[in-house]
Formats: structure tokens, sequence, C-alpha cells
């Protein structure tokens, strides 16, 4: 009866957190289960960046609440963003939901559903919902444990937590607090044990990852404590890529940007949110930097790497965005030459600055001009993807592919690549031929010398 299911919405930060819980309650006992309808107990581990995603969360819990009427021994809880935002005020529309747990509460939830299976056990109903979501000191140092499947090769490893930048149109710091973050030691502790594992690429995740220990650490010789950080898993002998999301155009310092040329392990593949390209819109938005500044960050990179890719996060439709603003935010993103970016119309976030700003943009001015962002996005990466094309890539083999199309893997540009391989050359760095692409995949062949392909042995 101690089943765990756990279905987590959002960024790569709850993917996360609830692996990290997996870890724990796996610890305690518990057995994962990939399959929903054969646990007895569902997590939901929430996101409440947008209200869709929180709606999206509600109408699942109110669904799978059904399942007590055929086991009353079922437990549902919901953990993370959507949990810590709303706290006690989700039982007026999920009564039947027995844990409610916050960001900072993660550590907790083994002890939890202890007590509420102890009750069951004791035949005593359960009565009250759990409600955790209050602060507490160091819970950034719990997320630190990992479940990895087989042959697993690439992992997260968080970093720092919370944001103190308080964008207008952001509810974060509500729902992850204060900027706080991990021992440089133990992170670093963690990515060594990881490499142990077989694990070939960790991405560092933080939600203002560049500012990790700017209040912690001193900087040394000019070089701020997250590019101290980059360099000591760059010594780790077994780790041989290194990603991070997401950070602040203001961390990236001179230090940051070299550290591209010089850090032979960190991938030139940056993920660099714009949100706008209107000086005005960008200080409506709280946003400290130019749409100048930020185009010199891009320079700069470029400079230091040519071969940069870059991807970005972009919302439309902010409260007073003019026609003008909106093309300004067109002419940056098309010279810009992202190779991806994840554009959002802007949706009103209730206790955010902007949640009460004037002049809000019609539905389908936002559904226009997001359009228009994709349509430059789909022709730059196909113009990107065919100058690829016939070149040789050095691919990290993760695994075969889901759907049964060889094997994949990513390129240190983060692009998809599938390809016939062994399965021994998992973890493995390989140079593949790039033959064919789709707009987001490419396709091509192994030409390691000394390797034979599938292909080859027929």
């Amino acid at each position: 009866m101690n089943r765990v299911y756990i279905k987590t919405y959002g960024c790569q930060m709850n993917e996360r957190d609830s692996e990290a819980v997996a870890a724990l309650l796996r610890a305690r006992g518990y057995r994962m289960v990939q399959d929903e309808n054969a646990c007895d107990v569902m997590l939901l581990n929430t996101c409440s960046v947008r209200d869709a995603a929180e709606q999206k969360a509600i109408g699942k819990a109110a669904n799978v609440s059904q399942k007590r009427k055929h086991n009353p021994r079922f437990i549902l809880g919901i953990l993370g963003c959507m949990a810590q935002n709303r706290g006690a005020e989700l039982l007026d529309a999920l009564p039947d939901v027995d844990l409610i747990v916050g960001t900072q509460k993660f550590h907790q939830v083994p002890d939890y559903l202890d007590n509420l299976r102890a009750a069951q056990e004791a035949g005593t109903p359960i009565g009250n919902t759990i409600i955790d979501i209050a602060e507490e000191a160091g819970s950034q140092n719990t997320i630190r444990d990992h479940v990895l499947e087989e042959s697993q090769v690439t992992a997260f490893v968080s970093i720092q937590q919370g944001c103190n930048m308080d964008c207008a149109f952001c509810i974060v710091p509500k729902t992850r607090g204060d900027e706080r973050s991990r021992p440089m030691n133990e992170i670093v502790r963690e990515c060594e044990q990881l490499a142990e594992r077989g694990v070939r690429e960790i991405t560092l995740l933080g939600q203002i990852v560049t500012s990790y220990g700017r209040r912690d650490y001193e900087h040394t010789g000019g070089i701020t404590p997250f590019v101290q950080l980059l360099e000591h898993i760059n010594a780790i002998p077994g780790i041989r890529r290194i990603r991070f999301t997401s950070p602040h155009p203001r961390g990236f310092k001179d230090d940051l940007i070299q550290a591209y040329g010089r850090l032979e392990k960190l991938c030139e593949y940056v993920h660099l949110p714009l949100q706008s390209g209107s000086d005005r819109i960008l200080k409506a938005m709280n946003r400290p930097y130019s749409r100048d500044r930020y185009k010199q960050i891009v320079d700069d990179l470029r400079r230091v790497r040519p071969d940069m890719y870059f991807s970005t996060d972009i919302i439309v439709g902010f409260p007073g965005e003019t026609e003008d603003d909106f093309q300004q935010t067109r002419e940056l993103f098309e010279a810009c030459n992202y190779d991806m970016a994840y554009v959002f119309k802007y949706s009103i976030r209730t206790g955010t600055p902007a949640a009460t700003l004037e002049d809000q943009i019609p539905d389908e001015v936002k559904e226009a001009r997001n359009n228009q962002l994709l349509a430059i996005l789909a022709a730059n990466s196909d113009r990107r993807n065919a100058t690829l094309l016939g070149t040789t890539l050095e691919v990290l083999v993760e695994g075969p592919d889901k759907k049964g199309r060889g094997f994949m893997g990513r390129t240190r540009g983060n692009r998809i690549v599938h390809f016939e391989a062994n399965e021994r050359l998992i973890g493995e760095l390989v140079p593949v031929k790039i033959e064919r692409a789709s707009t987001a995949v490419l396709y091509g062949s192994l030409i390691l010398a000394g390797v034979e392909s599938p292909e080859s042995k027929a």
C-alpha cells in the first residue's frame, strides 16, 4: 500500500525537486511507480508561473480524488509552488486533498506520509489536511538526493533557490522565497558522486543561478562565486559537460563571458532571458538592463564563442505594450538570432505588481504577436540546422529513443540528434555526421573509427 506516483508540472527545478522527494521516499521504504493507475499515493508537484498551470493541476487533483471511492486508503498530496502560493485556500476547490506541502518543505514529505499511513493503520480516518508552507532556514540544502535510472548520463543539480529580483510579472519570489545558496563544497561533492555513478553531463539549477553565492563567498581575482563553482566542476574528471539554467542578464559579467572560452566542459549554449526588447517595457517589468546592454552580452559571448547557441524567454502582451514596443522586441529577437525560445502570452498572476496595471492587452493581440515570434524562431532553427548538414558534431549518447528511432543524444549546443548506435556507447561522446534535419531534431550516423554502426553489420 506504499506505491507512490509523482506527477511534475513546470520547470526543471520542479523536476529536480520531485526526484529528491522520490529518493527520500525510497529510502523510507516507499515504492515509486510510473503508472498513476497503480499507485496508493499520488503527489502532484505543481507550478504557479501561470494561472493555466495551476488550473491544470487543480483539474487533475479533482479527477484523481475520485480514486478514494475505490481505494479508501488512497492519499493525495499537492506539493510545490501552487501549494506555497495558495495554501489552505486549495481546500475550497479540493476538499479531499490530504497533504499540502510548500517549496521549502519537500524533505518533510516522508514524515507526513508516514503520519497519514499510521492514522489509517490505527483505524482513524484521515481528518484534517496536513498543511506546511512555512519557511525553513537551510531548506535549499535538502535537495541533494538523486534517483538515477539505469545508464543515466545526465543529471540536474540544484545550487540555489529563491529570488530577490521582484520582476513585476513574476510570482516566483512568493512561491520560492528569498535567494539562498548551498555550500560550494557540498555541490562539488554531489557532482563528484554523480560522476562516480556514471553521470557525464551536469545542469546546474537555480531561480537566478548566476546569483549563486554572491552573499556567501568573496570574489577572488575578479571571479564571482558562480564562476568559481564552474571551475571546480570543470575539474571533476568524470564530468564531460556543464550547463546551467536559469540565469539573469545581470549575471553575465566579464568573468562568466570569458569562462566560455577557457572552461572546456562548459557547453557553448546559453539560456539568456530577454522578456522584452523595449526599454520602456523592461522598466515596467522591473528588469534592470536595457536592450543595448542585452545585445552587448550576446555579442560579447559570440566573440568568445562564435558557435554559441542561444535560447531565451519572451513575454508578449505585457500591460501597456504598444505596437512600437512589440516591434522593438521583434527587431531584437531577429538580431539575436535565437536557436530556441519560450514565447509566452502575458497572463495575470494575482499578487504580482503587474496584475493591477491598467491597459491590459487583448488576447487576440497577444496571440498575433506570439505567432509572429514563433514564425521567426522556426525560420531561425531551420536556417541553423541547414548549416549543420554534412558537418560532424560531438554528441553525448544518452540512450535509446523512447519512440523507437534508434538512439538519441545531444550536441554541445543542446540540439537533439537521432542515430543508430550500440548500447555500449551510452555515456560516450561520439562524432555524428548530420544527414538531415527537422525544425527541432537532427538525424545522422556515427563515424567513430573502429565502431561499427548497426547498418554496417547488415
